[in-house]
């Protein structure tokens, strides 16, 4: 290879190694450092945090309309509510009033011998008064289509045509948009932070779901996801790899009765994700876990669904959360004051992984002891044998 000649294979490795530093550095805008407030995938309400830009084929939007229309904010949904009725009063006000004024209707209101197409239609107020009229199936009975004309009636029936669409669109879009269920995820409650602590031997994440309402969710099941960048064996850089951890899926726990608030919990075992997590690396690591719960509303048979998110620094290593049931008067009493509150219990401050590796040597030691014993009891047993023989 020529002097500052750069050959094909380190030329690759260069610009491949330029990517991943530019990655790494976007990895860093993603995550903020520690003196800055951390960007969230999703937000505590369930509102995520990606926008969506530079989307050219915006007619895929016009495609489905009426799940545009219902997503509109309701001030954009209101105005297109009313536009829709006002550009057809005043589009067939326009067509009303050419026809009038080319049969010369407005020039013989009260002419008795006159056989007007539209009567009493002399100016553009009267054929919009007119058009609402039509529309609106009012029909005060001073303006009219007479048969005098053909093209009268076909307008009349094209009108109400296009003004039954516009009902049923504008009707169902309202109906369904007042009736989505998203509000209802309003009194879904999660716990403001996971804790980590043992629970029947087993190290284990939990955070603390509730529902306010008395009519209560049909059919609830819960999932979570775990956010985190990471780079391959390749080299390749995965922004925000989405990852689902077990909540209970095999044994049919992510399955709730949710009458009473309930602890959810995920067994940290070699499937987990936080196998490998202690409580020091924990501050170290960045990621999120966003945790997902669906069901069906008892009153509408709607599905909904409630969203939150759990950034690293919002788990609690060390703590279970305090019970905040109890029973009064012949029924079970719920305080959501102490929804949230935690107290510290005694947990290894080892990863999931280091502890099962210190009880699997323990347990060998023991093996090994318990053996050695064995022969030396043998040995013993066989000694005293010989000697009273």
């Amino acid at each position: 290879i020529q002097p500052g000649v750069m050959s094909a294979p380190s030329f690759v490795f260069e610009k491949s190694q330029k990517q991943r530093c530019k990655l790494i550095g976007d990895d860093r805008q993603l995550y903020s450092s520690s003196n800055k407030k951390r960007q969230r995938y999703v937000t505590k309400d369930g509102k995520s945090q990606v926008n969506l830009g530079n989307i050219e084929e915006k007619k895929r939007f016009l495609s489905d309309i009426f799940t545009t229309i219902v997503d509109l904010k309701y001030r954009w949904f209101l105005f297109v509510f009313m536009m829709c009725y006002i550009v057809t009063w005043i589009m067939f006000a326009e067509i009303y009033f050419i026809v009038a004024w080319l049969r010369d209707d407005v020039n013989h209101i009260r002419d008795q011998t006159w056989n007007p197409c539209i009567e009493n239609v002399d100016s553009f107020l009267s054929a919009l008064l007119f058009s609402v009229e039509s529309q609106r199936t009012i029909g005060y009975g001073y303006r009219m289509v007479t048969s005098n004309c053909t093209e009268g009636a076909i307008l009349l029936m094209i009108q109400s045509i296009i003004g039954s669409m516009i009902d049923a669109l504008m009707v169902g879009c309202m109906f369904v948009k007042i009736s989505r269920p998203k509000k209802r995820a309003q009194t879904l409650m999660f716990s403001t932070n996971c804790v980590i602590s043992y629970r029947d031997d087993e190290l284990c994440l939990m955070f603390r779901i509730g529902d306010l309402r008395d009519s209560h969710m049909v059919d609830a099941k819960i999932r979570a996801k775990l956010i985190k960048s990471r780079q391959t064996k390749e080299g390749e850089f995965i922004a925000l790899e989405q990852s689902e951890f077990n909540l209970g899926y095999n044994t049919g726990e992510d399955r709730l009765f949710l009458v009473e608030p309930q602890i959810i919990s995920h067994t940290i075992n070699t499937s987990s994700p936080f196998w490998a997590m202690s409580a020091d690396s924990l501050k170290r690591e960045q990621f999120e876990i966003v945790v997902i719960l669906e069901g069906i509303v008892e009153a509408t048979g709607m599905t909904c669904q409630a969203r939150t998110s759990y950034t690293d620094d919002e788990i609690l290593w060390g703590y279970r959360f305090e019970p905040c049931m109890s029973l009064e008067k012949g029924a079970f009493r719920v305080d959501y004051s102490r929804f949230d509150k935690t107290f510290e219990v005694t947990t290894p401050l080892v990863s999931a992984k280091e502890m099962q590796a210190l009880k699997d040597l323990e347990r060998n030691e023991q093996s090994i002891l318990s053996l050695y014993w064995d022969n030396l009891n043998k040995m013993f047993l066989s000694t005293q044998a010989n000697l009273f023989s």
